[in-house]
């Protein structure tokens, strides 16, 4: 791995800890205007100081985010399909290494489909992603997408993210599941979980806490932070987990104070 890889992983992980909060942002790629992700930069802007990368598109990066911002930016570069197609796995890579390069982003990313109908098409797209950023030290994140028909276990991820490490993805991004530590363990390359569709705030940091527990780099969390009633005290309790250490409870005290001060601020 050459200097530019290195230094731009070490903008998305913190060298001090090796761990990542990411902030996903990514959602309207196929979703469109997703519930309280209808305004981009009414959400994302007060989240800023509190995460250490944002993963979006370049079209939302380009509207709303401002360019003054130094926050890494992890820019999705796959899409082509939309939430009312009949086959979410048929992506295609939608934005060039030199856009990334041009809206500075400091890795790339991709969902790629193990056990799909396009599962062939998603694996080459990161195959050939790869070369493109190992051509400039960019880095890839792969997200191993689980479709409805296959089961969220450690077989199957530690599945998906192995081939997607020996592929020459760069760090991957997947779910949560029983005996994780075996998902970690048959991946070299560092994991952080996704957060998933929106449950409650306490059930959101038990899994963040879980995660970490059991070997995670970090997460990469968007509605159960964006979604939530608390986004900012939401962000800073997941902070607290991934890079201080807090326990779930100390992590729960945390959000709760932060409920409180925000409730004397009214």
């Amino acid at each position: 791995m050459d200097w530019g890889m290195k230094n731009r992983m070490a903008r998305i992980f913190k060298p001090n800890d090796n761990r990542t909060v990411m902030l996903a942002v990514d959602h309207g790629y196929f979703l469109g205007p997703t519930e309280r992700l209808e305004i981009p930069s009414k959400t994302i802007e007060p989240l800023i100081p509190y995460a250490d990368s944002l993963m979006l598109t370049r079209g939302v990066l380009r509207t709303s985010v401002k360019s003054t911002s130094d926050l890494p930016i992890v820019l999705r570069v796959s899409g082509g399909v939309s939430i009312i197609s009949k086959d979410l796995s048929n992506e295609a890579i939608t934005t060039s290494i030199e856009d990334a390069i041009r809206v500075n982003a400091s890795a790339v990313t991709l969902s790629i489909f193990v056990g799909a109908e396009h599962e062939h098409q998603s694996l080459i797209n990161l195959a050939r992603l790869v070369n493109e950023g190992e051509r400039y030290g960019i880095p890839v994140l792969a997200v191993t997408a689980v479709g409805k028909e296959m089961a969220r276990d450690a077989r199957y991820l530690s599945l998906a993210c192995r081939i997607a490490a020996e592929l020459g993805a760069h760090m991957v991004k997947t779910y949560y599941c029983e005996n994780f530590e075996k998902v970690v363990e048959a991946c070299p390359v560092p994991v952080i979980i996704a957060g998933g569709k929106k449950t409650s705030e306490l059930d959101a940091l038990q899994l963040t806490y879980n995660a970490i527990q059991h070997g995670a780099s970090g997460v990469d969390m968007g509605r159960n932070i964006w979604q939530s009633d608390y986004p900012i005290a939401m962000l800073k309790a997941v902070r607290a987990i991934v890079h201080e250490n807090f326990n779930f409870k100390e992590s729960c005290d945390l959000f709760n104070r932060e409920l409180k001060v925000k409730e004397t601020e009214r």
